[in-house]
């Protein structure tokens, strides 16, 4: 009975943990917006996509993430609970949140609010990878294609996220010193955080902790 209770607590903190952090990913990413200095380089693209067609950043992070999941099938990508979730819940916090936060005026606030973003995206990161429910279909795609290839995850990650912000800033998408400070940061952020929220294994008396930047696991919106 106490060995189920132990179970049942274990389950009950990833999964708060999943959810926490496609939340607060989706509110971050929304942060980063408001700044107005730049945004992730998926997010680039989602912002480009969202001035072309009128619908809200939140509905097209959706509709792009099912499209890449899509992607999976001749991949022989298997999606995880984690993996739906993130289609279904990121759109919607950060639709939710940009609802409720204005436009930023002043290069302080500005500054404050793609600081506050970037760490929190990097938390997000660290919930998430470490609740252990799936990779974002974003991952998915990059490791997949890195298996099916035999080109490594480095390149293919550059070579997505390359394209994903020159698409996006063609379209109108914001990219700025944010994006810059995003992408030499996020490495070291997500490792800390996954230190921080790493969940104790059941019957083992310790936790998993990723020794080094977790490069295929970094969950992109």
């Amino acid at each position: 009975m106490a060995r189920n209770a132990l179970g049942e607590r274990h389950v009950v903190r990833r999964l708060f943990q999943l959810y926490a952090g496609l939340a607060l990913y989706g509110a971050s990413s929304a942060l980063l917006v408001r700044s107005g200095l730049g945004l992730e380089p998926w997010n680039v693209l989602h912002q480009g996509l969202s001035e072309r067609t009128g619908l809200s950043m939140g509905v097209v992070l959706t509709a792009v993430g099912a499209l890449v999941l899509l992607l999976w099938i001749p991949l022989r990508q298997r999606p995880g609970l984690g993996t739906v979730s993130n289609v279904l819940v990121i759109g919607v916090a950060m639709d939710a949140t940009l609802a409720v936060v204005p436009d930023a005026h002043g290069m302080a606030v500005r500054v404050a609010l793609m600081a506050s973003g970037i760490v929190l995206n990097g938390a997000a990161t660290g919930l998430y990878i470490a609740a252990r429910f799936g990779p974002g279909p974003r991952d998915g795609l990059m490791t997949g294609l890195n298996r099916r290839t035999g080109v490594s995850v480095r390149l293919v990650r550059t070579a997505i996220e390359i394209t994903v912000v020159v698409t996006g800033f063609v379209l109108g998408g914001t990219v700025g010193v944010g994006t810059l400070l995003y992408a030499v940061t996020i490495g070291p952020l997500a490792q800390l955080f996954l230190r921080v929220f790493a969940v104790p294994v059941p019957g083992e008396g310790s936790t998993v902790v990723a020794g080094r930047t977790p490069r295929r696991a970094i969950l992109r919106s």
